[in-house]
């Protein structure tokens, strides 16, 4: 087993299994990355020199929403193309190795179908990026004017 250590504002340990093949470990270890990440997003920092405004209950800062959701849909995109190129090297290994052929189509058909829910997941935050865009327009005065519709 590999252990790595992540600082964050506690010491976290993940242990790695050895046994996978190394672009399973790469596909293993980008899936942590995107599960850390959504959790460190949802996590407020505070740092010694970036002074915060004055936050009012009940105000949404839509600018900082925007950029929570255009950071998740580009991690969506990453994920979706992580496992969109594991489910071809699955569908490669299938015909070069076809005394396990049945595992690697299995293989290959879940990571088609996590490719695919990544993109529903990116095509779900680019929605809620458009979103929190038109209410800060809103929010702020800017008229939307509507020729066609």
């Amino acid at each position: 087993m590999i252990i790595i250590s992540i600082i964050n504002t506690t010491t976290k340990l993940l242990i790695l299994p050895t046994h996978l093949k190394p672009i399973s470990l790469i596909i293993y270890i980008l899936a942590l990355t995107f599960y850390i990440s959504i959790i460190m997003a949802e996590e407020h920092h505070h740092h010694l020199f970036h002074h915060h405004k004055e936050e009012v209950p009940g105000e949404v800062d839509y600018k900082k929403e925007e950029k929570h959701h255009k950071h998740l849909e580009h991690l969506g995109e990453l994920g979706t193309a992580a496992a969109g190129a594991y489910a071809l090297h699955e569908k490669h290994e299938a015909k070069k190795d076809p005394e396990h052929a049945h595992r690697h189509k299995v293989e290959e058909e879940i990571a088609a179908a996590a490719a695919v829910g990544a993109g529903g997941f990116v095509f779900h935050e680019h929605h809620e990026k458009k979103e929190d865009k038109k209410e800060d327009e809103e929010a702020h005065g800017k008229k939307h004017h509507h020729l066609f519709g």
